[in-house]
């Protein structure tokens, strides 16, 4: 019975590898096929024009973009999340649900459905249809992830280290400076990262927002997807999926180096 129960967990492996993988293998030879058509299997040639608008042209514009945003997103979100997530875990009962309620709100809430309400305020605002709305609608979603991160944060924070700190003189500044700026340096730099992939993946703020002026690479390779340009569609998607997993990565590293150090 064991050894049956660890064959199949090897095949359900196996097989969910393979789910996973194939769909990325078909986009790397997608990028790279000039012509692939049905029926043929595998494309009959190989080149690597599709690319060169990744160092060029409107990928490298699109990719530069969402790059830029994605980062404002996740350097304003974090130290905003922060403040509001400690406030709500000083809550207690029922101001503390509906709070987390509010904050879970943007979360929950269909993407068109928030980018409609938002579009509605944003253009009353003069901030339709450029990179500032468009920014200002990504921190919505991302301030309510964030929020609700951090706010599992605080309810483990000790406290009591500032409120010692102040006993021994410090200021309000310095309490903040030298103290707890350094115990949430980590939770700070993942909620960043966080922020950043909730805005590198936003796709239907960025176009009732942006009203097609505003181009990111979601934009893009949906876009490319659509006009039947499947190569340069392909590359698209393949960078699209860069940042993410190096920002991932590099959470993985930075935990692993923490508890090599902690130990």
């Amino acid at each position: 019975m064991p050894r049956t129960y660890g064959i199949s967990r090897l095949i359900m492996l196996l097989a969910l590898g393979v789910w996973t993988s194939v769909p990325l293998f078909v986009l790397v030879l997608q990028s790279f096929a000039r012509p692939w058509f049905f029926p043929d299997l595998l494309p009959n040639e190989l080149t690597f024009a599709a690319w060169s608008g990744v160092v060029s042209g409107e990928l490298r514009n699109a990719f530069v973009r969402s790059l830029g945003i994605a980062i404002a997103v996740g350097v304003i979100a974090a130290p905003v999340a922060a403040t509001v997530g400690r406030a709500i875990s000083r809550l207690r009962g029922r101001p503390l649900h509906i709070a987390t309620a509010l904050a879970f709100l943007p979360v929950a809430a269909p993407p068109i459905a928030l980018a409609t309400g938002l579009q509605l305020f944003m253009l009353r605002a003069g901030l339709g249809g450029n990179v500032i709305g468009v920014l200002l609608s990504h921190l919505v979603p991302a301030a309510g992830y964030l929020t609700l991160y951090f706010l599992g944060v605080f309810r483990v924070y000790d406290d009591r280290v500032e409120e010692t700190a102040q006993t021994l003189g410090a200021s309000r500044l310095q309490n903040i400076l030298r103290v707890r700026l350094p115990l949430l340096r980590r939770p700070l730099a993942e909620a960043a990262v966080l922020g950043f992939l909730v805005s590198w993946s936003q796709y239907a703020l960025t176009l009732v927002l942006g009203g097609g002026a505003v181009l990111t690479l979601p934009l893009l390779v949906q876009a490319l997807v659509r006009s039947g340009q499947d190569q340069e569609a392909a590359v698209g998607a393949l960078v699209l999926i860069v940042p993410p997993t190096l920002a991932i990565a590099a959470l993985g590293l930075a935990a692993r180096r923490t508890t090599v150090v902690a130990a």
